[in-house]
């Protein structure tokens, strides 16, 4: 899942801590209907649900790995320890079951088992090799993008496991870790070891940091929205609307993250209490009456949650539309398997809202559930179009894996799918115009040219 962070090594909420749990899955009288084992549709996860605690499993093919753990706080319901709520529906006959996070958009799908997988209740070994092998299946049985990337996973086996002994340190490991997936060029992808940690974008791009981010507000604040009648702040600063001058009929809404919305690390519903807010007070009946165009600048945004961006997709349309499909790689050997793909709709908010033309600012800073939430506009009624470069190309949400010596792996296994069938991963969705987006020329020269270009559209569309 996403945090609250705006880098990609750290877009991973999951599951908290870790607990013992039986080995057999047999619902008895007098228990919830979903408690018992439980394998999910791809995401290599089993499940166990016993009483008031729901404990993880990480699995591939040659593994079992107990991870993380969500207490029971309602019927179906668990929260996890830093406040993220999972929801368990079960299905018709009892032996299916739905899975959704609070932070995220769409369901996973679970069919019950009878036992644990063998892995699961024997000891596992924590070797290097051990390690190795983890780390290999993790992405050979999830990730689904090594066709797209160029990349023979199988010949990396070939070449690194070699490299790999029973006294080969932490250090040499990370390194071959580190040089097994730098080819991928993925941001959604990291290796970790306590502090250290090993993540890169695509060629060409950076990620967002706290420290570009302040530049380019400065800037945009002095530049862009000098002279403007009405700027506030929202959410922790992550969100900057304005009036723009020259008869306050265009607005510029500035999001720098789907995430962090409060000054401590809250649960999702007060992230979201903050989102609507900001909305309530930019989104009056007078202002989405007068405005005749809306700047959305998501040019530098470090992502978050997807759940976060439909719902201010649904403050910004009158009519219900999908917002774009999304499935998950679920076989082990075969990359072209996946799940059904589940349509994401938005459907109109309650109360004001935006419906006139939309300009959306993008970037190769613009990451994730930036990423997620520009797609959400592309079928938007009302007419939306895109300027400045590509997005950074990384949608799904993110799978860590716990290896046996305690290092971790982060990866993705979905996609998100336009109604064409296509996805985004790697290239990133295009702008129909193309700008510079904050070059050393554009800050020396004082220019903002997608912007410009922004407001020139919108201003000979209204």
């Amino acid at each position: 899942m996403r945090t609250a962070t705006a880098t990609a090594t750290a877009l991973v909420l999951t599951l908290v801590s870790a607990a013992a749990v039986p080995a057999t899955a047999a619902s008895t009288p007098g228990r919830p209907g979903t408690d018992g084992l439980w394998r999910m549709d791809g995401y290599g996860t089993v499940l166990s649900l016993d009483g008031d605690t729901l404990q993880e499993f990480q699995t591939t093919s040659v593994s079992c790995i107990e991870g993380d753990t969500a207490r029971r706080t309602a019927p179906g319901t668990y929260a996890t320890g830093d406040g993220t709520t999972l929801t368990v529906r079960p299905g018709p006959g009892g032996n299916r079951a739905t899975l959704g996070y609070d932070t995220s958009v769409g369901h996973r799908s679970l069919w019950r088992i009878q036992k644990l997988p063998a892995d699961c209740i024997r000891p596992s070994p924590k070797d290097p090799r051990a390690a190795f092998d983890v780390f290999w299946h993790a992405f050979a049985e999830n990730y689904p993008f090594f066709a797209a990337k160029r990349v023979d996973w199988q010949d990396m086996r070939h070449r690194y496991r070699p490299k790999v002994h029973t006294d080969t340190s932490r250090e040499e490991l990370f390194q071959i870790f580190s040089d097994m997936v730098r080819p991928l060029y993925d941001a959604h992808v990291a290796v970790r070891d306590g502090d250290r940690v090993f993540a890169q974008v695509r060629p060409g791009t950076e990620m967002p940091s706290p420290q570009l981010d302040a530049r380019v507000k400065k800037f945009i604040t002095e530049r862009d929205l000098e002279g403007a009648p009405y700027r506030q702040d929202f959410a922790n600063g992550r969100i900057t609307y304005a009036d723009l001058p020259g008869g306050a009929d265009q607005g510029y809404l500035r999001i720098s993250g789907f995430a962090g919305y409060t000054a401590e690390d809250a649960p999702y519903p007060a992230h979201l209490a903050e989102l609507d807010k900001a909305l309530d007070a930019v989104l009056t009946t007078d202002r989405t009456r007068r405005l005749k165009g809306l700047i959305i600048d998501l040019r530098i945004n470090g992502g978050g949650s997807d759940a976060l961006g439909i719902h201010l997709a649904e403050r910004l349309t009158d009519r219900p539309y999908v917002a774009y499909a999304k499935r998950a790689r679920n076989h082990p050997t075969d990359p072209d398997r996946h799940t059904r793909p589940e349509p994401i709709r938005v459907v109109p908010a309650d109360g004001p809202r935006y419906t006139g033309p939309i300009a959306v600012l993008t970037s190769g800073t613009t990451v994730s559930a930036g990423e997620t939430f520009t797609q959400a506009l592309i079928d938007r009624p009302g007419g939306t179009v895109r300027i400045g470069q590509p997005t950074q190309g990384v949608f799904s949400d993110v799978m860590q894996r716990t290896l046996p010596n305690g290092m971790t792996a982060i990866l993705p296994n979905e996609e998100f799918l336009n109604r064409s069938g296509r996805t985004y991963d790697g290239t990133g969705i295009p702008p129909h115009l193309t700008e510079p987006v904050f070059t050393k020329e554009e800050f020396a020269k004082k220019r903002d040219s997608a912007f410009d270009r922004a407001v020139s559209v919108l201003r000979n569309d209204g």
